[in-house]
């Protein structure tokens, strides 16, 4: 990846941890720490983020959780150590981390991007004592977008992704992965449809990722086309658009 290309998904990455921190924290408050009247019943438990990018994700989680990174990126790392999280160079499918030295090892954004996610996911339960979290792991094969004009843009997205060696339907398959690694998982969708102010002001970022997932696959001519039919139906007021991003949590004991 380019230094242009990794400065757009660091701001991408940034971009979706503000829209996911309350349903990060809510899934955490209600689902995987329980608190009583706001205040946590236990001591914060340690937590593993595997493929934590620039940390992000870090930042929002560590007021619940003790939480150490690992990323394979020598960039992302030098970011998070930058900024004194507590953050190692490593890969997912193998782990140097002792068997249960965590009690939680979640990811986000990252199934979709490495070759074997069974193989991940079952590293991330060898590690963990109780839960392995999936926080977000988008399908871009259930991409809508209104108008008409803009149908094309899901599939330019997915053969983008495709090219770079990515599964751009992860997300539907969260649940047999994790049945795979024997885990059962709960499996959901985060809240995901915006009014069309936000809409406006996510305009800019929404086309920086697109062009990044896309890669090199379309014709300029394409996008500059479906670009046009987006702005105008921002101008009008008759834009829709829904990628869902979906979540799994595994426990066990």
């Amino acid at each position: 990846m380019d230094e242009g290309a990794k400065k757009d998904l660091v701001r991408q990455l940034r971009r979706q941890s503000l829209w996911l921190k309350e349903s990060w924290i809510w899934l955490l408050d209600t689902k995987v720490h329980p608190s009583k009247k706001g205040k946590c019943t236990k001591a914060r438990p340690k937590a593993l983020d595997v493929g934590c990018g620039p940390g992000f994700v870090m930042d929002v989680l560590s007021e619940r959780l003790d939480v150490r990174g690992i990323d394979m990126d020598p960039d992302m790392v030098s970011m998070c150590q930058a900024r004194d999280l507590e953050v190692v160079q490593g890969k997912a499918e193998n782990l140097p981390f002792d068997d249960g030295e965590f009690d939680i090892a979640y990811c986000s954004f990252l199934l979709l991007l490495v070759h074997d996610p069974l193989k991940v996911i079952k590293e991330m339960k060898r590690v963990s004592k109780q839960w392995v979290l999936a926080l977000a792991e988008p399908d871009y094969g259930a991409w809508i977008d209104h108008p008409e004009g803009l149908v094309g843009l899901g599939r330019i997205i997915t053969d983008g992704i495709k090219a770079s060696g990515g599964d751009p339907f992860l997300g539907r398959k969260l649940r047999k992965i994790f049945h795979d690694a024997g885990l059962g998982a709960e499996v959901g969708a985060h809240p995901g449809v915006w009014d069309i102010s936000q809409l406006r002001e996510e305009f800019e970022g929404q086309r920086s990722l697109v062009r990044v997932l896309a890669g090199s696959q379309p014709k300029k001519s394409e996008l500059e086309r479906i670009e046009h039919v987006w702005e105008d139906a921002l101008e009008k007021g008759t834009l829709f658009h829904y990628n869902p991003i979906f979540y799994a949590l595994g426990e066990f004991r």
